[in-house]
C-alpha cells in the first residue's frame, strides 16, 4: 500500500488539522506520513501580511511541495488559500465545518474596559474594518504568530485585546476566556480545513472524495465564488459566510472600506441548485451597489 505523504505548516494548529486528515484517511485503510513544511509567512514574523505583497503567503511553500511531488496533499486552512489555485492543484476536499466565528481575547488587566476602548492587536484588514465600523476610534496595534505566540505578546502589553479564529482556540484546547463578538463576520471559508493534490492524480482524488464533507464544500463554494468575483484577495475587508438552515442556505456577505467608514451587506436564503453560480451573482450586486469604486479603492491602498 503506497504511503500518502501529507504536507502541512509545522504550527501546531497546522499539525492539527493534518492530523485529523490523517486520522480521516486512516479510517478508510490508507497509510500516511506528515511532512512539515516551514511556509513564508511563518518565517516572517515581523511584517503585517497585508504588507507582504502577495496573496497565499501562507500556502505557496505548501503549493511549491505538490507541484515538485515532494507530498502528495496539502492541508490548508480554506481561508488563507487563494481562490485562484496554481494550474495543476485543485482542492478535492473539505472537513466539516466546527467552529466560523471571530471571538475577542483580553490580556488580563483590560477585563473590564468597554469594547469601545479597548486598543485590538490585529494583522487582518477584515478585522480592523469591521471593527472600526462598529467603534469609529479604535487603536490598532500589528501582531503576527501563531496563537501562542500572539497570547504571549498580548500579556507583554502589545494591546489590550485580539482577536483569533475560534476553531483555532477549540483545536489547540486552549482553556481561555473569550468573547463572541458577532459584527466581526468571519472571513470566507473561515474554520474549514482543506486538502488540495494534483489533478493529475485521480486515483488520489477518488480517495479523497470518500472524505469530503458536502455539507461544507457547497457553503464554501458560494463564500469563494462570492470573494472571487469582488476580486478580493486573502487581505481584503470582505466577510462571507454560508450555512444550511434546514433544507435552505442562508448568506450572509458584507465589503468594507479600509477606514470601516463604508460598508455593503447582504444576507440572503437561498434553495441550493448546483446549476446557479450564487455567490458570484451576490458579488455582482455588491459591486453595482458602489462595490466596484470600492474595491478599486482599497487595491489603490493595498496591493493584492
Amino acid at each position: 500500500m503506497t504511503t500518502i505523504k501529507i504536507g502541512t505548516r509545522n504550527s501546531p494548529l497546522a499539525l492539527w488539522q493534518a492530523n485529523e486528515v490523517a486520522a480521516k484517511l486512516q479510517a478508510i485503510g490508507h497509510k500516511t506520513e506528515i511532512v512539515p513544511i516551514v511556509s513564508s509567512g511563518d518565517k516572517n514574523l515581523t511584517q503585517p501580511l497585508y504588507a507582504m505583497g502577495i496573496t497565499g503567503v501562507f500556502t505557496k511553500d505548501l503549493d511549491i511541495a505538490l507541484l515538485n511531488k515532494d507530498i502528495d496533499i496539502a492541508v490548508h486552512s480554506l481561508k488563507d488559500v487563494p481562490t485562484q489555485l496554481p494550474t495543476g492543484t485543485q482542492i478535492s476536499a473539505v472537513l466539516e465545518r466546527d467552529y466560523p466565528q471571530d471571538v475577542l481575547v483580553r490580556k488580563t488587566d483590560a477585563k473590564d474596559k468597554d469594547l469601545k476602548d479597548l486598543k485590538i492587536a490585529t494583522s487582518s484588514l477584515r478585522r480592523r474594518a469591521f471593527w472600526s465600523h462598529t467603534f469609529h476610534n479604535t487603536e490598532f496595534a500589528d501582531i503576527r504568530g501563531n496563537v501562542q505566540t500572539r497570547l504571549k505578546k498580548l500579556e507583554d502589553g502589545v494591546a489590550d485585546a485580539t482577536l483569533f479564529s475560534l476553531a483555532g482556540l477549540k483545536r489547540m484546547e486552549l482553556d481561555i476566556d473569550f468573547e463572541e463578538v458577532d459584527f466581526l463576520l468571519q472571513a470566507p471559508s473561515q474554520g474549514v480545513v482543506c486538502i488540495a493534490n494534483r489533478a493529475e492524480d485521480i486515483d488520489l482524488t477518488e480517495v479523497l472524495k470518500q472524505i469530503n464533507h458536502d455539507a461544507t464544500q457547497k457553503c464554501i463554494h458560494i463564500e469563494r465564488e462570492f470573494l472571487r468575483t469582488l476580486e478580493g484577495g486573502c487581505t481584503a475587508p470582505i466577510g462571507a459566510h454560508a450555512e444550511f438552515i434546514g433544507d435552505k442556505i442562508r448568506f450572509q456577505g458584507r465589503l468594507c472600506s479600509l477606514d470601516g467608514k463604508d460598508c455593503i451587506n447582504v444576507d440572503e436564503t437561498i434553495d441550493w441548485n448546483p446549476e446557479q453560480n450564487f455567490g458570484a451573482e451576490i458579488a455582482q450586486q455588491v459591486l453595482e451597489r458602489g462595490g466596484k469604486d470600492m474595491m478599486l479603492l482599497i487595491k489603490s491602498q493595498i496591493k493584492l
